[in-house]
């Protein structure tokens, strides 16, 4: 299996610089596309939604300053960055859970450009094993095991209903996978060395209408009249 090494946040690097590490990346991206070779970071800032003292400091914790009058060096700053993600290799990912969420995640054709392979898919239910999703058969849950072992899983992508999720994280874990993605509405227990970053749509949603002005009916969501809520 690839060798772990250490994270960013070992380094010293704040888990919030780590976050918007992605997001300066997919705009240095999209500008190299652009055959932009250099970019200040007033422009690179705008670009990611963030403000340019932010993004300085946050490059400042890869020893990236840019040039005076220059700015940043689009190409160097995309090996920076993703170096600092360990982008600079190819991983290979198993997704388990093979229902409509964890087919879409199997055909979204935007891993591959970013080093992530999708190497396995698992389900435990027996009507969906042998299905052909994105070109990969699907494997009995089983074959965790096995898998992991023979595809060199680095990454594991949980799409399971919330009951399965947690077990099939102790099982990554017992085969030696430390990184997991999940997508189960459950927060899972696993010890320090391994992360987890947790999607979860339905908070996502809830979250929204805090931040929208709007009621459900299209009418400001505070009463104009002065008088007090029910």
């Amino acid at each position: 299996m690839t060798r772990r090494t250490p994270r960013p946040r070992e380094r010293g690097i704040p888990e919030a610089t780590v976050a918007r590490l992605p997001v300066y990346l997919r705009a240095l991206q999209a500008l190299d596309d652009q055959g932009t070779p250099t970019v200040s970071s007033e422009d690179l800032a705008s670009i990611a939604g963030v403000n340019s003292a932010k993004l300085r400091k946050d490059l400042s914790h890869l020893g990236s300053y840019g040039t005076r009058g220059v700015g940043y060096d689009v190409e160097y700053l995309i090996y920076q960055i993703s170096r600092e993600l360990g982008l600079t290799q190819d991983w290979s990912v198993a997704i388990i859970g093979i229902g409509n969420l964890g087919r879409a995640l199997a055909n979204y054709g935007g891993f591959g450009s970013r080093g992530f392979r999708i190497a396995a898919l698992l389900d435990a239910d027996s009507s969906i094993v042998g299905d052909k999703v994105a070109g990969l058969s699907v494997r009995h849950i089983d074959a965790l095991e096995d898998v992991v072992e023979g595809e060199d899983v680095s990454i594991g992508v949980i799409a399971t209903p919330a009951a399965a999720a947690q077990s099939v994280c102790d099982r990554l874990i017992g085969c030696g996978v430390t990184s997991v993605l999940n997508f189960a509405p459950v927060v899972l227990n696993v010890p320090p060395s391994v992360d987890v970053r947790k999607v979860d749509l339905s908070i996502e949603l809830q979250i929204l209408p805090s931040t929208n002005n709007e009621s459900p009916t299209g009418t400001a969501g505070r009463s104009g009249s002065g008088s007090p809520g029910a």
